[in-house]
């Protein structure tokens, strides 16, 4: 019974983005971060086989922490971007850049430390090591799919 409402779920999500998709947003003409995390979360819940007891207690984790490591990674963006921008870059500002992501990679990891120790208490040791490779299998999917 869990399994048919995980799978429901999945595709009851997936029809939702497929949905939000098709229709052209007024607002923003190029990516959809809502459709992109919805989708995700269906593919994840279902590639690890979730029970709707664990992906209702993890799948807001994993958006939380995507939030956070976006969050702390537009200081790295910024800076690369006004680099590119700049006509003749200096040995400084590629100093600054490098430190400034090497930092963010720093947060990034200690994010990742923090928020792993609260999947521990959600995901069996198998799910939770499967997860990381879900991930990367659904961003192979979406960035093929979205490169046709």
């Amino acid at each position: 019974m869990n399994k048919l409402f995980v799978y429901i779920f999945a595709m009851f999500s997936v029809m939702q983005v497929t949905e939000v998709i098709a229709q052209p947003s007024q607002q923003h003409k190029g990516f959809d971060r809502g459709a992109y995390e919805s989708r995700k979360n269906a593919f994840i819940t279902a590639e690890l086989k979730l029970t709707p007891e664990e992906a209702a207690a993890f799948i807001p984790l994993t958006n939380e922490l995507e939030h956070k490591k976006f969050e702390a990674s537009m200081e790295c963006r910024k800076i690369n971007r006004e680099l590119r921008k700049k006509e003749s870059s200096t040995d400084q500002d590629f100093n600054q850049a490098i430190d400034v992501c090497l930092e963010v990679h720093m947060k990034e990891a200690e994010l990742e430390k923090e928020y792993y120790a609260k999947f521990r208490k959600i995901l069996s040791p198998e799910k939770l090591y499967r997860y990381k490779n879900a991930e990367m299998k659904f961003a192979r999917i979406f960035m093929k799919e979205r490169n046709k």
